[in-house]
């Protein structure tokens, strides 16, 4: 799941940004409203988490811009406003939630994580493909009953296929999925994680390539 942290106290944008990446998220950061603008127009993000005081362009702009376009793109607003005319009015702006700081950072993670799960195009919350089971929720995979230990990249991999599934995934679509805007496009990041989730599914192989298309979870 690729998400966007707007927020313009860096320190704060960053902490955020490396709590949700220890949880799996792929994280982009942005420290004004100009910087998120552009960063909207140009990736496709499942949930931005939104500051509403920012320079540049307000957060209250950003959110009707994020509600008038057409990427189904959840919004949560993270903000020191927390009056009860406050949160209604950030709701009434089209945020899908509302989070006053100080916050618990566990609570973070869940509320994007039920943000993801209502998004229009979202799937179910349980992937299956033959004998793989995957819930994101739990993160929690098996094969044949035997749970997997996979890391959280390989974890990520995993489910950008099943969600993905029968389409097939590029490596660059894998590194925008999995990693972020920080990921070297030239980095050998997704054929090694390939590698090592392939010896962690075992046999018979589930993960086709296709050279010059990409991988997809084969249709057994």
């Amino acid at each position: 799941m690729r998400v966007l942290v707007v927020e313009d106290v860096h320190g704060l944008a960053d902490d955020i940004a490396e709590g949700l990446r220890d949880e799996g998220f792929a994280v982009d950061v942005a420290y004004n409203g100009l910087d998120a603008a552009a960063k909207l127009d140009a990736n496709a993000y499942q949930v931005v988490v939104l500051d509403r005081d920012l320079p540049g362009i307000h957060g209250d702009t950003l959110c009707r811009m994020i509600t008038e376009s057409d990427r189904p793109t959840m919004t949560l607003m993270l903000t020191a406003s927390s009056t009860a005319d406050d949160r209604i009015s950030g709701l009434g702006l089209g945020a899908d939630d509302y989070l006053t700081k100080p916050f618990h950072f566990a609570e973070l993670v869940l509320r994007i994580r039920a943000l993801a799960r209502r998004q229009p195009t979202a799937r179910p919350r349980v992937y299956h493909a033959a004998d793989l089971s995957l819930d994101p929720q739990r993160h929690a995979a098996t094969r044949d009953g035997r749970s997997l230990d996979l890391s959280v990249k390989e974890f990520g991999v995993l489910e950008a296929l099943l969600r993905a599934a029968p389409a097939f995934l590029s490596t660059e679509e894998l590194l925008e999925q999995v990693w972020d805007e920080n990921a070297d496009p030239f980095t050998n990041a997704v054929f090694n994680t390939l590698s090592r989730l392939r010896r962690k599914l075992g046999n018979p192989p589930l993960i086709e390539t296709q050279p010059g298309v990409g991988y997809r979870i084969a249709d057994l």
